[in-house]
């Protein structure tokens, strides 16, 4: 199932009208009409908007997931909000990849410091 037949029939669920979704997401009902047709992709923004509308998670309006709500193991929860990559518990609890292949502790420290010197010639 595609991304605009789950929202149509996320939306049919409630009873409401395009208009009406539209409206309580803040998106036109042409672009919502687009969306629910798969004739265009809905921005990450609005497509949050929508999950979040819903209390459906983004993985189940893309069709990633045949479960619209997923409980996030506690730690994984953690890491999607708060990735700071200078936390060395982070560092020690995580694998970390670069094509495939898991950084070392030296290369993650190596990558740290290529942020942080790019963002000093901002």
């Amino acid at each position: 199932m595609k991304y605009g037949d789950r929202i149509a029939l996320l939306r049919e669920k409630r009873g409401l009208t395009q208009e009406e979704l539209s409206t309580k997401i803040g998106i036109s009902r042409a672009a919502l009409s687009h969306y629910e047709t798969n004739r265009r992709e809905p921005d990450y923004e609005t497509i949050n908007k929508i999950a979040n509308f819903f209390n459906v998670t983004v993985d189940y309006l893309l069709g990633r997931t045949d479960q619209p709500q997923t409980v996030l193991d506690n730690d994984v929860r953690e890491f999607v909000e708060h990735l700071d990559l200078t936390d060395e518990s982070i560092l020690k609890k995580f694998s970390l990849t670069v094509d495939g292949r898991i950084l070392t502790p030296e290369e993650a420290k190596r990558f740290i410091a290529f942020v942080r010197a790019e963002r000093s010639l901002e």
